[in-house]
């Protein structure tokens, strides 16, 4: 591979797979499915497809928030897909998203069943179907609504910006890292700014703004994303820390994000599906899912 000085891009570009690095198995420049694959399907009202990424732990911290209020209609199973076999594009799971990201979402509440992808546009499905966690009156909903696509606009910087480039890429090139590097302070600022003046993102009350930025801001704040904690000074951010903690703490969240879960302790990683009764006694069929 050239060094990023000496590059010059071709007159039509090539797809080179050598030039992947980590995700040369699985990231292509075509879409649809590779191969054929149907779907589980459980027997609870919401079928989730995913892993535990923080895009994925949106989507199972909201629906452990569901049941945690008693919402027993957000009974789900949640089936692993693994993006670094490429489970997303066999041909059911392309059926749902045919952008072949996770998570994806089935709700078979009702008479025909709604496919469900991108983890805001499942968000607010969600938050619609059951009524919480998303305000109704307009001004905050304006507010919540604002902050959802603020993270669902800025987190490529930091995942795919930030984060590819600092921890993934296959050579280090400064250029890149640091003009991420200055997007994402620049993006933690805002986030502390506005924390500054409100509890949460939209006031006083927690939304699904602040599902959708958790797993990504809160986690690059408590260092849990691409070890680069120290090298953004994430302390410096006082009112994203705290905001971070006190997210932290709900139990649901705590649950959430150790469903289909592939990296760290086997005890916290997740693949359950969900009995009816009471939230704190659904543990009897849980499967470690393990890698």
């Amino acid at each position: 591979m050239s060094d990023s000085s000496e590059y010059t891009p071709p007159k039509v570009w090539i797809w080179n797979k050598a030039n992947g690095g980590r995700f040369a198995t699985t990231n292509r420049p075509t879409a649809g499915a590779t191969h054929d694959k149907e779907l589980p399907v459980g027997q609870h009202p919401m079928q989730l497809y995913s892993l535990g990424t923080p895009n994925g732990q949106k989507v199972t911290i909201m629906l452990e928030e569901l049941l945690a209020l008693g919402h027993s209609g957000a009974e789900y199973d949640a089936w692993l897909i693994k993006i670094g076999d490429g489970d997303q594009f066999g041909s059911g799971f392309v059926s749902i998203n045919p952008n072949s990201k996770i998570p994806a979402l089935m709700d078979r509440s009702g008479p025909e069943p709604i496919r469900v992808f991108e983890s805001g546009a499942i968000l607010m499905h969600l938050a619609e179907k059951f009524g919480v966690f998303l305000p109704a009156d307009a001004a905050p909903r304006a507010e919540c609504l604002s902050w959802l696509f603020w993270q669902m606009g800025s987190a490529p910087y930091l995942g795919g910006g930030f984060g590819h480039f600092y921890a993934y890429a296959p050579t280090k090139i400064e250029y890149a890292i640091d003009r991420f590097a200055m997007e994402t302070k620049r993006q933690l600022d805002v986030l502390d700014r506005r924390l500054a003046e409100s509890m949460f993102l939209a006031g006083d009350d927690y939304t699904i703004a602040d599902i959708a930025v958790w797993p990504w801001y809160g986690g690059l704040a408590k260092g849990l994303l691409y070890g680069g904690g120290d090298f953004l000074s994430v302390q410096d951010y006082k009112y994203v820390q705290r905001w971070a903690d006190t997210i932290a703490e709900r139990p649901a969240v705590k649950r959430g994000r150790i469903v289909n879960r592939l990296q760290g302790d086997p005890a916290n990683q997740l693949h359950e599906r969900h009995d009816a009764g009471d939230f704190e006694t659904k543990t009897q069929d849980k499967v470690l899912a393990g890698i």
